[in-house]
């Protein structure tokens, strides 16, 4: 589901509204079923990983569904919206050294994922190695021009976020000093 509604429709027929990257969910069934490994696939399965997805990935709503954030193709339009004053940014200890340089990059995405909490961050960073914890602080972001869009289930997306805006979380600062790191 991730790869037909996040990054490669077309490569499977499958078409994505422009607007929000949504999909009827029949069409998605059918989809998925054309390929012979995935024939046995029901509509209650594409249910399911919906209520199951750890980071509460997708959105199924009137018949229609879609994910709510990650797509590598085709920008998605998001509301803007007012974020708390600090959001959280899970990435590894390789690419802490780019960040604290350049700021927060979407890096093959459409937008930077940000999270009111530190778990859906720990769940993004944690994937390619030692997890690091960055705070976002939102206010000085807003004063650099950052805009900042709600994509739902506590996260946020922005295009970019400067660096002066980026600091080590003291959550992570912790686990670092643990590690001897």
């Amino acid at each position: 589901m991730s790869k037909l509604l996040r990054h490669t429709p077309e490569e499977y027929g499958l078409a994505l509204d422009a607007e929000d990257g949504s999909c009827p969910v029949n069409a998605l069934l059918q989809t998925i079923q054309k390929q012979p490994r995935w024939a046995w696939v029901r509509h209650e399965d594409i249910e399911q990983v919906v209520r199951q997805s750890d980071k509460q990935r997708y959105e199924l709503t009137q018949g229609r569904i879609k994910a709510r954030y990650g797509h590598s193709k085709g920008k998605i339009r998001y509301e803007k919206g007012e974020p708390p004053a600090i959001l959280f940014h899970g990435t590894n200890r390789q690419a802490l050294p780019s960040i604290m340089e350049t700021g927060l990059l979407p890096m093959g995405r459409q937008y930077v994922h940000l999270s009111e909490g530190t778990h859906f961050a720990s769940l993004a960073g944690s994937r390619r190695g030692a997890l690091v914890m960055l705070q976002v602080d939102t206010i000085l972001a807003k004063q650099a021009g950052v805009v900042f869009y709600y994509a739902g289930n506590e996260v946020w997306l922005a295009e970019s976020v400067p660096r002066q805006c980026c600091s080590l979380s003291a959550i992570a600062g912790k686990e670092m000093l643990k590690d001897g790191k």
